[in-house]
């Protein structure tokens, strides 16, 4: 049995696959999985219903299983800022948000270095977030 907050079983294959550089993609319920991410990196369905799950949910357990190196989100059309963005720095309180227009965004979710893509229900637009597997230290 597991004793860490993530026991879903794909997403941590994924994760325990994925090396430092390696990205991993939540996105909202609107997010072009199959044309916008990249081909050969995992995908895992958790939007079982409108609002099930959410990304804030998963960006919450899959925080405590990886160190988070750099976090991109995608920007407006107007450059205001989502209400989202301010759950995500209070989920990644060490963490600068880096906007990327929307259609830049999508290239960099189709990059071969995302290893894995979790699709949500998460209803609220502009909920994307791209997070950056981090080094883990060595013991001291």
């Amino acid at each position: 049995m597991l004793t860490t907050k993530l026991i879903h079983p794909e997403i941590l294959y994924a994760l325990g696959a994925a090396g430092h550089g390696s990205k991993v993609l939540i996105s909202d319920g609107n997010y072009p999985h199959a044309t916008k991410s990249n081909p050969g990196g995992e995908k895992v369905y958790l939007n079982l219903a409108p609002g099930l799950l959410t990304v804030t949910d998963v960006l919450r357990v899959v925080a405590t299983a990886i160190p988070v190196e750099a976090v991109e989100v995608m920007a407006t059309a107007d450059g205001s800022e989502p209400p989202i963005w301010a759950e995500f720095r209070d989920i990644l309180p060490d963490q600068e948000l880096r906007p990327l227009e929307r259609f830049a965004f999508y290239d960099a979710a189709s990059d071969p270095d995302v290893a894995l893509t979790i699709a949500t229900g998460e209803q609220r637009i502009y909920a994307n977030v791209l997070l950056t597997i981090g080094v883990v230290a060595p013991p001291i």
